[in-house]
């Protein structure tokens, strides 16, 4: 497996903050809610670690959590999904999860479903740069 089919990965010349606040619009005007925004910089930096930005904002679509739990409750384990800001090598860049990977270990969930989801991810990620 290549890291191209697990992740979408796109660089913005916007700053760190910048994009976080760019991604975070982006989600709610594809009409999905945030969950959660977790600085791992910061939680880090709390037990003596020193890191890179990082940001990992949880975001999760009703209807297509309903759509999977009744399918298989264990699609669970792959929710919220998450977008990541990350700064690395001076460059900032946005990375979601290909959802399609879920129908690869729920054999319930069809391929066509989670392009779905991917198509809404990359949609949010792409609005955000």
């Amino acid at each position: 497996m290549k890291i191209e089919d697990f992740a979408y990965i796109v660089e913005t010349e916007k700053g760190f903050d910048e994009a976080v606040v760019s991604v975070r619009k982006a989600v709610e005007n594809k009409g999905w809610a945030i969950f959660q925004v977790y600085d791992y910089k910061e939680i880090l930096a709390v037990k003596g670690f020193k890191q890179k930005p990082l940001k990992i904002i949880e975001i999760c679509s009703g209807k297509y959590a309903n759509q999977f739990l009744n399918k298989n409750k264990l699609t669970s384990l792959c929710m919220p999904c998450k977008i990541n800001v990350l700064e690395e090598n001076g460059k900032v860049k946005i990375i979601g999860m290909n959802p399609t990977i879920i129908s690869q270990f729920f054999p319930e969930i069809s391929r066509q479903e989670t392009e779905e989801v991917e198509k809404d991810i990359k949609e949010i990620v792409d609005n955000a740069i």
